[in-house]
């Protein structure tokens, strides 16, 4: 048999389960003011649900936020300890509509893949490619991006919970799954209902590489800067014209030049311009600001907070108005004092031949925020590669030991209970 012949043996629906899913738009919507923030994640979420509840699945229930739950009740006698398992269902902010995944299977490892005439995945530039030589890949068409984030992730708790249906002589103690919207706008687990969700600790499966388990994060806020220039014509401006893209290039040479995303790697944070418009008149920058150690991420707050009230010192009237906002924190915080859910990860890993890639995320997941509200939450592996963009890709194989990983932590949960 083939390589995707062996594993649909095994988990008969997850590829075609996959493809199925990434060719339907659920990009999120920054812009919008409604939980969730788009009516595709709702219609896509709704659909969930009635797939979940057709699989056998217990108690599926949308919440006032959007995500769907799902119980899977324990089969043993033994007391266990109830593990949860999320994804989210939403793309990010690139092409996403009328995605055509492209299949390429036995990929050797050392030639370009051709998207499209345009686009092609090159060893040269993307040298990720020859670890999957023997793989089954699936690419974008070089138009949209893929959606294995999170969508990956996705079809992979959905397989696990399958093949327990399957099997009900597999031993596991209480699963609960969680689907959720708005992730990449970074609101999608702002009202995560811990309690109802019932698991006692749980895992995001979001990650990129095979082996990624990752319990640390950046901790993370946005910085809205809007500045009210004096536009006058420029032949009689001097000292009178207040060019409000000057004092926005002003704000932005006042912070460290080294610290941008294109100058830092490792635990190094960073302020990152992620939009700019505007005019002489009137003018408006948004930074994202992350750094993994709080205290800097404070005195990162505190230097912006600082450059803007310098700057409006220059001025008759304030120009320059700053709105901070934090998004989230390292959840390392919190898992440093409770290493069990990433110690079981680690061991099922190890057990099935997988080296765990075990490193600070320079980003965030829902997990972070979830862990913040009280339920332990690392992050794991789903396959993606390149994610967000049209060079996004993913292999089969990785999507399969995903799912086997997820048993396997379900496996030595009950090995290890009384």
């Amino acid at each position: 048999m083939t390589q995707l012949e062996t594993i649909q043996a095994v988990y008969p629906n997850l590829v075609d389960r996959f493809l199925q899913y990434v060719k339907i738009n659920t990009r999120s919507n920054e812009e919008s003011t409604t939980v969730p923030s788009d009516e595709k994640e709702v219609a896509f979420l709704a659909a969930l649900a009635d797939e979940l509840k057709a699989l056998g699945l217990a108690n599926v229930r949308t919440m006032a936020d959007g995500y769907v739950f799902a119980d899977l009740p324990a089969n043993t006698d033994k007391k266990v300890p109830a593990i949860g398992f999320i994804s989210h269902v939403d793309t990010a902010d690139f092409p996403a509509d009328h995605v055509d995944p492209q299949v390429v299977a036995d990929y050797d490892g050392e030639s370009d893949i051709l998207l499209n005439d345009e686009y092609s995945l090159t060893v040269k530039d993307f040298p990720s490619l020859k670890k999957y030589a023997g793989d089954t890949l699936i690419t974008t068409d070089g138009t949209t991006l893929l959606g294995a984030d999170d969508k990956a992730g996705v079809v992979e708790i959905i397989s696990a919970a399958e093949y327990l249906l399957a099997h009900p002589e597999v031993e596991h103690g209480d699963l609960h799954f969680a689907f959720g919207p708005d992730e990449e706008i970074g609101i999608g687990a702002d009202h995560f209902d811990v309690a109802a969700f019932g698991a006692d600790f749980a895992y995001t499966v979001d990650g990129g590489e095979l082996g990624e388990l990752q319990w640390e994060t950046f901790s993370a806020a946005q910085a809205v800067i809007t500045i009210q220039g004096r536009n006058v014509h420029p032949g009689s401006a001097k000292d009178t014209m207040v060019n409000a893209l000057q004092v926005a290039i002003d704000v932005h040479n006042a912070l460290p030049e080294h610290d941008r995303p294109e100058h830092t790697a490792g635990r190094e944070g960073f302020y990152h311009l992620l939009a700019l418009d505007g005019t002489p008149e009137s003018a408006k920058m948004t930074y994202i600001i992350r750094d993994h150690d709080r205290a800097k991420f404070e005195e990162r707050k505190a230097l912006l907070t600082k450059v803007v009230a310098d700057l409006n010192a220059n001025f008759d009237v304030k120009r320059i108005n700053l709105s901070l906002n934090d998004q989230y924190y390292n959840m390392g915080e919190v898992l440093k004092d409770n290493m069990m859910p990433v110690d079981l990860a680690q061991k099922a890993m190890e057990e099935l031949g997988i080296k765990p890639i075990i490193e600070a995320v320079r980003g965030g997941t829902d997990g972070s925020k979830i862990t913040f509200l009280g339920l332990p939450t690392p992050n794991m592996f789903a396959g993606g590669e390149n994610m967000h963009g049209r060079y996004e890709y993913i292999s089969v194989r990785v999507m399969k030991e995903a799912v086997d990983t997820i048993l396997k932590i379900n496996a030595l949960n009950v090995a290890q209970a009384q």
